[in-house]
């Protein structure tokens, strides 16, 4: 036994998210979306930070970290939890970050996913995006999505990860799970690999840059079905930035190939459940039609968000109407839904309504 996986237990026990280490500082877990001190643990030193890094990790792989101080794996404990690594360094020296990739994948219901997200799993062409902050359960919610694809499509699926998180084993689809890095050098070269690998569907987990974004596009355009990932917190900005990304001689072109290939965008985020026992996600959803394609294509980016807006019986719906409706069922607080809304003055008399009431309680 590994002399962290004493501290990966007591994430686990804990019903937490990360593991946070830092030479300098006591270790610290988020709960909840809360960062919390381990209890009865002392700052870590360097040498304790050496014994409970190197180990878990390939000697190249920690050569690589002593020499450019930046290290992304993922580590397993057998039959006990998966967690995906980043090693970087700071200030005081070391440091690391562990997320827990639970092994059994949440189906899209257990997530509260939109309905929509299993209609688009039976697709079989196009451009299909879920985004937020990091944090926010992205690739989660794509592991679900494929867990559903797995469930009842025969495909043959590729995806493209760094590092590989869900392990998928195979119902009805076949599975190439590939690890920038170690099985393809980036994953612009995973890309060009899956165009010559007869797969009918490819996740890519980031799409972080132009040569990423326009090989993803011209996939899509090629008819397979390409999923991914990008840090945008909205409908409306991820197009925008899937435009930026390419030089200003060739947005029009970028702008024609996502009018003819974007299936689909949800845009999520977590929140504080009102007990404070766990995290629930708010979604925006911007489905394909002919309006928004023609938007796209002729640079009316503004237009979209009165589309999803009228869009609600084709299953769009605003981020803010879905925090609305969590609030509503008291899932979550008045204060959480103000923070992690759009538009905060739609939700400020509520936070309002709330510092009242604490205070009539208190006078009271």
């Amino acid at each position: 036994m590994a002399a962290i996986d004493r501290f990966f237990r007591i994430l686990l026990e804990s019903d937490g998210s990360d593991l946070h280490l830092m030479e300098g500082q006591p270790p610290k877990m988020r709960i909840h979306g809360h960062l919390a001190p381990v209890a009865d643990e002392s700052v870590l030193t360097n040498e304790i930070m050496k014994d409970l890094l190197e180990p878990i990790c390939p000697s190249e792989d920690w050569q690589q970290y002593i020499e450019i101080h930046d290290l992304d794996f993922a580590y397993e404990m057998p039959g006990e939890a998966r967690f995906r690594a980043n090693y970087y360094r700071q200030h005081h020296g070391m440091a690391a970050v562990f997320r827990l990739i639970p092994f059994k994948i949440d189906s899209l219901d257990d997530l509260g996913a939109p309905p929509i997200l299993r209609a688009w799993s039976k697709e079989r062409s196009g451009l299909y995006l879920v985004t937020g902050p990091t944090g926010s359960g992205k690739s989660t919610t794509l592991a679900a999505f494929i867990n559903e694809m797995n469930n009842f499509e025969k495909r043959y699926i590729v995806t493209l990860e760094e590092p590989v998180e869900f392990v998928h084993t195979r119902q009805q689809s076949f599975f190439c799970q590939r690890e920038v890095g170690r099985d393809t050098p980036s994953f612009a070269e995973g890309l060009r690999d899956a165009g010559r690998m007869d797969c009918d569907v490819i996740l890519v987990g980031e799409l972080r840059d132009y040569e990423t974004i326009g090989l993803a596009l011209s996939a899509a355009t090629m008819g397979k079905l390409v999923l991914g990932t990008l840090h945008t917190n909205s409908a409306v900005k991820t197009i925008d930035r899937i435009v930026d990304v390419f030089p200003a001689d060739e947005q029009w072109k970028a702008r024609n190939m996502l009018a003819d290939t974007l299936g689909g965008v949800c845009a999520q985020v977590l929140l504080r459940t009102a007990d404070g026992k766990g995290r629930v996600a708010a979604h925006e959803i911007l489905v394909r039609t002919q309006g928004l394609s023609t938007a796209i294509r002729d640079g009316n980016i503004s237009q979209i968000r009165n589309m999803i807006q009228s869009g609600r019986g084709i299953g769009m719906q605003l981020l803010d109407d879905s925090i609305a409706a969590l609030l509503e069922a008291e899932v979550i607080s008045p204060e959480e839904a103000y923070m992690k809304s759009q538009d905060k003055s739609r939700f400020e008399y509520t936070v309002e309504e709330e510092d009242a009431s604490v205070s009539d309680i208190s006078s009271g």
